[in-house]
Order: C-alpha cells, then structure tokens, then sequence
C-alpha cells in the first residue's frame, strides 16, 4: 500500500523535523491528468502553472511506517506499550483512566488487566475502533458497495511525475509515481517505471483481479489506455471494502477520536490520511498552548473548540469525495455529459485550477 501525502501534511512533517528521514523514498506529482473512460472531458493540473514545488509526494506506507515507528521509539517523551487490547475507559472529573489486557509477544495468555491515568485521551485505533465504542460513540455508515485492490505496477513509459485519475463505470482508478526501489524518486534521473495503482470495482468481483496478474494488467490497460503506456508487470496486490463511516462525535467529555476512528473516507483523490494529519496538526498546537500557559490539556471546552475548529474543513472533504464517487458513477447520459462539459471547463476557464489545486494540497482548511 502506498499514501499520497499533500503539500500540507509534507509541511507538518518538516515542522515537526520528520521529512529528512521520510524524503528519501518520496516521489512528487509534478502533474495531475484527470479524464473519464470512454469520454471526451479531459483536465490538468501541472505544477508550473500554479507555481508550487509540487502538488504532493507519494511513498510506500512499509517506509513510511517504519520511520514514524522508528521516531516515535526514539521519543523520550513517548512510551509504547504493543501487543495490548483495550478493554474499559473511565472518566473523571479530573482525567482518564484506560484499562488494557497486555500480551508479551511469547503466548497467547495475557499478563492481566492494566491501567494508564492520564488528562486526556486521543483514541486513533481506526475505523472499527474499540475506544469510540467503549465511549458510546455512535456512527454513519454508508457501504459504497466497492472493493479498492492497490498494489504496485510497472509500465515501459516513465511515469515523469504525473498521477493519473481516471473514471470509468465500475469507479475512480489512480496510477501514482513511485520511487525506484533503490532510490530517490525526485531524482530526475531516475527512470522511473514503478507505479502505485488503486484500482475500485464492484464489490465481489475483486477476487478475479488478486489471483490472474495478466488480467489485472489487461484490465488496467484497457482503463487507461496508453496514457501510462503498457502495463508490464505487478506485484502482490490487496483488497478492501470501501465504507464511508462518520462518528456522530469526535469529543466526549476528556476524550477525542481520531484518524480513521473518526472519519474513514473514500480513497478517491487520497484525502483521508492528510485530512486526519490536519486534525492531529491541529490538536497538537491546542494541546501545547494549554501546557505553556499551565492549564488543563484536557479541559472540556478546549477540546470542544478543536471539535468545532475542524468542522468546515472535514465537511468539505466528506462532501467532495462523495460528490466526485457518485457523480462520476452515475450511469445517466445527461449527468454524463455535464461532467464532462465540467471537466472541460475546468480545464480551460481561469482561476478555477487555482482553487481546487489549493484544495487538495490542503493548503486552505
């Protein structure tokens, strides 16, 4: 699996002194190629007209864990504690109690139950979250009835830097540029053939394209075209149900949620992983103000204000993702039409590709 991080969660990175060791394996959208199968809307998206260094990096989650993981270890300020389930949350007036079963790796006995005290609780244990159920915390599920199959892919054209969005009936399909696996892929030099794909297709059919290489590849060749040039290789590939699931809050009392456990999005345009590291960016400062100025890091009402502070930022991106998988999923011919026309003018009418380009860099929140 890969992730697409955005110009804002590249900056929060170099903030918190994190992208030397994370840039190495990073290769950046220079262009952005929007188009829909079968259709004549077509838009770009190239980073010299809107004046950026580039429109985001992309990079291999297995590196990209690794050096969190490593930085987070390296942490005085930090303790990890794995192998643990939780099991009870309890809050008082003046803090959090976290209840927890601990394993040590060497059985499957648990060493007994556990607690950590704290002021605050910052849950971000994904979209089946066990903390947000402790807590009551309901949800919005919408099942998209789609599979997302990613993996890896090499192509005989290089990919110079450009992602590929495509649209066809079954969903949203991305070809992202991937670093060579020896190197840097912001070295221009580099040739540059490997590719990140997501692919979407209807819920059922996935199996198809996990167990025959060449079909998968034929399928994405007759998606794509020869924008990417021919598709010759892939790798081993997963799938993953795709649901939208919403927590009808994301503060309770002393406790946020957080990441996945929060809002668990679609991946079209890879919005998900840097709308939650806006959130946590966000926190963060909060949480260090209340700490210079000796007040309570938990304190309800600061936390409600970050609730409140995330909101417009969140809906918007909740909103443009649905709006973009449905839209372009809809089979109509009118509908059709006007996305294409859309598509089109997009292209062509100024300060419009400024805007969106903004959007999606995250750089407007």
């Amino acid at each position: 699996r890969n992730t697409a991080l955005s110009r804002r969660t590249v900056q929060i990175y170099q903030q918190i002194g994190l992208w030397s060791e994370l840039q190495s394996h990073a290769c950046r959208i220079d262009a952005v190629q929007i188009s829909e199968q079968g259709s004549f809307g077509r838009a770009q998206l190239k980073r010299e007209e809107e004046k950026v260094e580039s429109f985001g990096q992309v990079m291999e989650n297995a590196w990209l864990g690794r050096k969190l993981l490593l930085a987070a270890q390296n942490e005085p300020l930090i303790t990890l504690i794995d192998n643990a389930d939780v099991v009870a949350v309890e809050q008082q007036d003046d803090g959090v109690t976290l209840t927890f079963n601990y394993y040590d790796g060497t059985s499957n006995e648990g060493k007994g139950e556990q607690q950590l005290q704290g002021s605050v609780l910052v849950a971000c244990d994904g979209r089946d979250s066990t903390v947000r159920q402790l807590l009551g915390i309901t949800t919005k599920d919408y099942d998209y009835q789609q599979t997302a199959i990613v993996g890896v892919v090499e192509t005989d054209k290089a990919h110079q830097h450009i992602a590929i969005e495509r649209f066809s009936p079954a969903g949203p399909l991305a070809v992202l540029p991937l670093t060579d696996p020896e190197g840097d892929g912001n070295n221009d030099y580099q040739n540059g053939f490997r590719r990140s794909v997501v692919w979407v297709c209807p819920k059922g059919e996935e199996q198809q394209y996990l167990d025959d290489d060449a079909h998968f590849l034929a399928t994405l060749q007759q998606a794509f075209g020869e924008r990417a040039g021919n598709f010759t290789a892939t790798g081993r590939r997963g799938a993953y149900p795709l649901m939208r699931v919403l927590a009808t809050s994301q503060v309770k009392g002393r406790c946020v949620i957080m990441g996945n456990a929060a809002h668990t999005l679609h991946p079209v345009a890879g919005q998900g992983f840097n709308l939650c590291m806006r959130d946590a960016h966000v926190l963060a400062q909060m949480l260090s103000e209340q700490i210079e100025k000796g007040a309570d890091i938990g304190d309800k009402q600061m936390l409600k204000r970050y609730e409140k502070s995330r909101q417009t930022d969140q809906k918007r991106v909740i909103l443009f993702c649905d709006a973009v998988v449905h839209g372009f999923t809809h089979s109509n011919p009118v509908i059709k039409l006007a996305r294409n026309v859309a598509l089109v003018a997009f292209d062509k009418l100024p300060n419009i590709k400024p805007l969106v380009a903004t959007y999606a860099m995250g750089l407007k929140s």
